[in-house]
């Protein structure tokens, strides 16, 4: 019989190519999807959650896919760790509906940029967090980003190399947080229905010029639909995916 099994996964994407398989590179995915072939003896074909760029993290990101092993999926885990590289681990596993699919069956993603202050740049942080010398202005970012919360068309923070295949640039953002996590160290978690590539990344970018009055009017912005009005597309080392959400 043929099992549908859900994964949790947490993993640091400094040495990855991104989440999707490509030719001549390491990619997430296809460090687990080699390790889980070995596990369940036949070769497994691994579905994300969602295209992480190349350097992004996750601290919870869902994957899915089909087997015959009738390994317990809650020995899954211990099994697939064990043959894991250190920077990526499973944290859970589930037997899930056969028509469950990460991609389609999720309702809500979660993105969380972070980014830290100081004079100096810290090397400990340099793959994990972006430096910030500026002044933090977590006010201005705050009154800035509760402007891209609702539906509206997000062409203009979509990376400019546009994917041609994606015609519809309207998302519902749910929710766009900005707090100190701790001292001097700041984070910008939003939710959406989904995102468009290197939104998330482009919309704290945005947020950020805002803070420094190089932008006036976010609602303007977004009318626009125009990618060089908006802020920067910040680098990917600061983003970690933090939740993808299933009914």
């Amino acid at each position: 019989m043929t099992r549908n099994i859900a994964l949790t996964l947490r993993y640091d994407g400094t040495r990855y190519h991104g989440w999707q398989i490509q030719k001549n590179v390491i990619s997430v995915c296809g460090t687990v999807q080699n390790a889980l072939s070995q596990i369940c003896g036949h070769e497994v074909s691994l579905m994300g959650c969602g295209r992480t760029d190349a350097g992004v993290h996750a601290e919870r990101y869902t994957a899915n896919f089909r087997t015959s092993s009738t390994i317990p999926a809650e020995r899954l885990p211990f099994a697939l760790n064990s043959n894991l590289p250190d920077d990526i681990a499973a944290l859970d596993a589930r037997d899930v509906e056969y028509e469950f699919h990460s991609v389609f069956s999720c309702v809500r993603k979660e993105y969380t940029y972070r980014l830290y202050h100081s004079a100096h740049r810290d090397p400990l942080l340099a793959t994990r967090s972006l430096h910030y010398p500026k002044k933090p202005q977590l006010e201005a970012w705050r009154n800035a980003a509760e402007n891209f919360l609702g539906t509206h068309d997000f062409a203009a923070v979509r990376s400019m190399n546009r994917n041609p295949t994606i015609k519809n640039t309207i998302r519902t953002v749910y929710a766009f947080d900005v707090y100190e996590e701790f001292e001097n160290h700041f984070a910008f978690r939003i939710a959406a229905n989904g995102f468009l590539y290197n939104m998330a990344r482009a919309m704290v970018g945005t947020v950020l010029y805002a803070g420094l009055g190089k932008i006036e009017s976010v609602p303007e912005l977004l009318a626009s639909l125009n990618r060089t009005a908006a802020g920067p597309t910040l680098p990917p080392y600061g983003l970690y995916m933090t939740n993808a959400e299933y009914p």
